[in-house]
């Protein structure tokens, strides 16, 4: 299928459970987008990972009482969020161990939890590997409104946690309280890995969140900058990934990641042929002054 058929079947309303899919997508990657830059300045990609692990307990138990698994996923991920923050306040055990430890023992009273209801096995696959062709209008206006809301967060916190990423100390000694900040940070990437669920599913998430500011990364070092561009590579990976799901009956999912990992890698090689150019420019300029003072020294001695 060419992009402009399937273009012409976005604004089919026959099917309409395709632009829902789309925007679910897109929302879930500006949200992502902006939550992940922060998470890739700190270097606490680990964070996004032991999260979206996380999650699993509480959406499960959901799938038991038929619950919202929003609700279930948001307050597993909170809880297990302000563990990570009280327990790195001790230095004597490394941040990423305690992530590590907390991380696994979710997952596991996840795993505990769905051995014990065989029936939600359907449902649980859809947890596990997104389900965006199933996404409703309520569960568009639910995202997006937790989404502004997070967002909304984050704008208020923007200085201290950027302030905090950079030189902790010093941002404590401006005022800031890095301890809360922390707390902010990561109950907002919880949140946004439960909103992201039901666009890839609780396994690829995490590429979600870190591929597409970690492609912007390459591109720029400032971080405002870095989270519109994350925004716009995650809303292009979600068009594309939906495009390649639909035209050849892949796991929507797994295209979307793989889109994500396109641009990396091309964004990769650009980068790469441009520090190259760079290089052998420099190379160069330094040959022609070396060449020419050479010229002037013999000419001076003739």
């Amino acid at each position: 299928m060419n992009p402009i058929e399937f273009l012409a079947d976005l604004a089919n309303p026959q099917l309409a459970f395709l632009s829902r899919a789309l925007l679910m997508a897109i929302l879930s990657a500006v949200l992502c987008g902006i939550v992940g830059s922060h998470i890739v300045v700190r270097g606490l990609s680990f964070v996004g990972d032991a999260l979206s692990h996380a999650v699993f307990p509480g959406i499960a138990v959901a799938f038991a009482t038929g619950t919202s698994t929003l609700l279930g996923g948001a307050i597993a991920g909170v809880i297990v969020a302000l563990l990570i923050a009280l327990f790195s306040r001790r230095k004597t055990v490394g941040e990423d161990s305690i992530i590590g430890i907390l991380f696994a023992a979710a997952f596991s009273v996840g795993l505990v939890i769905v051995s014990r209801m065989p029936t939600y096995t359907g449902s649980l696959e859809s947890l596990l590997f997104g389900s965006l062709t199933g996404v409703t209008g309520a569960d568009l206006l639910t995202v997006a409104i937790s989404g502004a809301l997070i967002l909304t967060v984050l704008a208020i916190f923007h200085r201290g946690i950027v302030a905090v990423s950079f030189d902790r100390e010093y941002a404590q000694t401006l005022g800031y309280r890095a301890g809360l900040i922390d707390v902010v940070l990561y109950v907002a990437t919880a949140l946004a890995v439960v909103i992201s669920v039901s666009t890839v599913g609780n396994i690829l998430v995490l590429a979600l969140l870190v591929g597409p500011p970690a492609t912007a990364r390459l591109l720029t070092r400032r971080i405002s900058a870095m989270m519109a561009l994350s925004a716009m590579l995650g809303t292009l990976a979600a068009l594309v990934g939906l495009w390649a799901s639909w035209s050849w009956s892949v796991p929507t999912g797994a295209a979307l990641v793989l889109a994500i990992t396109a641009e990396f890698i091309l964004v990769w090689i650009f980068q790469s042929l441009h520090a190259v150019r760079t290089s052998l420019k420099t190379i160069q300029k330094r040959l022609t002054k070396s060449i020419n003072v050479k010229k002037k020294s013999e000419a001076v001695a003739r």
